[in-house]
């Protein structure tokens, strides 16, 4: 039978909604599961988002995009086909996006992870008949650990660098995951200070809802006053900047779900690694997969030949799905990520 969503030079097509999700340039009308650069792209006449989502995603294609916010579970009729977004737990507003038509559901599931965050909501699965998911983990070496352990090693490692007098600079993306390790921090340590790009989207955050611990703008002034005790949170471009140089001496950290692979901190120059990710690792990829029960599955964003082939050995129905772009603009170059099992098996990582 053939799939209600279909790939076109524009990305994923609804021929019998006349609709796009995600797509990969301007279309008429554009269901967005979230608000990173390569879901969430400039020119679309029309955009659809969860309605948690909404000021994000008008904060990073523009505040005069035409965008209609639809509660969770909420079922929009578009030219027949019955629409409606789910909690995917990736980023605030972030959604999966079921589509009904003739007694078929298919669901598109964008960016997704398991674990518990404060700063969106948790991830709800919902079965289907066909299931599209994210595989940018996709490898059986990226297992995360609890973020309550997570959060405790890094708050250990600011109050270290306060005894120090160093400053604590941890390099995270700038919509989720910076303001997933702000709501992490224990503010009784010391400030806590934001590089200029950060400020915008954590205040969006705020108005939308979200409790977060107060920061403020890691400018030269608060940089003097606050050097050896602050903890600055910086996007991954900053590193090696001219910028950084104001808060030395410094420690580097970074959270990313890159860090749970030995050699990749060591290529990334920074000092410490915090295994914390927005995505789904590789045994949560595969409980959802049976969590939705879907009799086709479909593979994109990421390792999508070692999922597809996994899934084949296992006698589903799978495939893999292209996409124009791969990671949003702060996730690091393909080339620093792993490429093969090899390397897997290199880095110690357990087989399945």
């Amino acid at each position: 039978m053939d799939s209600l969503l279909v790939e076109s030079p524009g990305g994923l097509f609804c021929p019998a909604g006349d609709f796009y999700v995600d797509a990969w340039r301007g279309v008429e009308r554009n269901i967005v599961s979230h608000a990173h650069s390569d879901h969430a792209r400039r020119g679309s006449a029309h955009y659809l988002a969860a309605a948690d989502g909404v000021a994000i995603l008008k904060e990073r294609i523009g505040s005069d995009s035409n965008v209609t916010g639809v509660p969770y579970g909420e079922a929009v009729n578009l030219n027949g086909v019955h629409v409606s977004l789910h909690p995917a737990g990736h980023v605030r507003g972030s959604a999966q996006v079921r589509i009904e038509n003739r007694g078929r559901v298919l669901v598109f599931s964008g960016d997704y992870k398991r674990q518990p965050d404060p700063t969106c909501d948790s991830f709800e699965p919902v079965r289907c008949h066909e299931f599209i998911t994210e595989s940018t983990f996709g490898l059986p070496i990226y297992r995360w650990p609890d973020p309550t352990a997570v959060a405790a090693d890094i708050n250990a490692w600011w109050r270290r660098n306060v005894e120090l007098r160093r400053t604590s600079v941890i390099l995270a993306y700038t919509l989720g995951k910076a303001q997933r390790v702000l709501s992490m921090l224990d503010r009784d340590i010391g400030p806590i200070l934001l590089h200029g790009s950060m400020l915008r989207m954590t205040q969006v955050y705020r108005e939308t809802g979200c409790d977060l611990p107060p920061a403020e703008h890691a400018s030269p002034e608060r940089a003097k006053a606050e050097k050896g005790r602050a903890l600055v949170i910086a996007p991954p471009s900053a590193h090696g900047s001219t910028w950084m140089r104001k808060f030395l001496p410094i420690s580097v950290g970074s959270a990313s779900g890159w860090m749970a692979v030995r050699g990749h901190r060591r290529r990334r120059s920074v000092d410490r690694g915090f295994v914390l990710s927005d995505h789904a690792d590789w045994p949560d990829l595969l409980r959802t997969i049976t969590d939705t029960a879907a009799e086709r599955v479909g593979v994109t964003h990421g390792y999508t030949g070692v999922i597809t082939r996994f899934l084949r050995d296992r006698g589903a129905d799978a495939y893999a799905i292209n996409t124009r772009f791969v990671g949003d603009a702060d996730d690091p170059p393909e080339s620093e990520t792993l490429a093969s099992a090899g390397a897997v098996e290199a880095d110690g990582g357990t087989q399945e």
